[in-house]
């Protein structure tokens, strides 16, 4: 798997300096600065602490099994904003030069609110998910908006049911059940922050679903 993430830190320099830190018990392959400056921090084939308690298809051990790119980005606490262009190059090239040596499927191309929805909210929603899907990176799906009424939080039912199975297939850790749990209002959020950024509250609206079903399709397609 490839994840990213962003820093959530107030500058640059003082997240380069606490992933260099032992003590702090958290590290990344790779940190990309603002100005598209990239580091190297750990080997590619070394394990790095950045996914936590996380899992995706499945896999529970998401840092034996991933290589981790942190972004330079204040994140949702200290002002979040838009990752620049140089950055984003920086990102897009980093990915090419990694996909050249390891196996990595664009349906493994996630963010940390992915692997992590109950605990995590990053790269969020303006990371440009579509940009890297354009230079062949990751999965997208721009369907046409479909009517539907919206499922939220306290609905119950087979169409709950169908949803909570459809993000499980997709690669969310959801168990099945026909409530709408606050797991499943988590984990729509972070479907929407990666799929359908304009809309990030947790609600399963019509095009929320549209997206999700359309970007199964996408993924299938991509292992067929």
């Amino acid at each position: 798997m490839l994840v990213l993430h962003y820093t959530g830190m107030t500058t640059g320099p003082a997240a380069l300096e606490r992933l260099r830190d032992p003590a702090a018990k958290v590290s990344a392959h790779y940190l990309i600065e603002e100005d598209g400056r990239l580091f190297q921090l750990v080997p590619e084939e070394r394990r790095a602490w950045h996914a936590g308690v996380s899992s995706w298809r499945g896999t529970t051990d998401v840092n034996g099994r991933s290589i981790g790119v942190e972004l330079v980005n204040p994140g949702h606490e200290f002002g979040y904003r838009d990752f620049p262009l140089a950055q984003v190059e920086t990102a897009i090239r980093l990915l090419d030069d990694i996909r050249e040596r390891w196996t990595i499927p664009d349906s493994f191309i996630l963010g940390h609110s992915d692997v992590a929805p109950a605990r995590k909210t990053d790269p969020g929603e303006r990371f440009p998910w579509r940009r890297l899907w354009a230079a062949g990176h990751g999965l997208w799906a721009e369907p046409a908006p479909a009517p539907g009424e919206a499922m939220s939080a306290g609905d119950r039912g087979p169409g709950v049911a169908v949803l909570r199975g459809a993000l499980a297939r997709l690669g969310y850790g959801l168990k099945s059940g026909d409530a709408y749990d606050d797991d499943l209002r988590l984990t729509v959020a972070a479907f929407q922050r990666h799929w359908a950024p304009h809309r990030v509250d947790g609600v399963a609206d019509g095009e929320t679903r549209s997206r999700l079903m359309a970007v199964l399709e996408t993924a299938r397609g991509g292992e067929a």
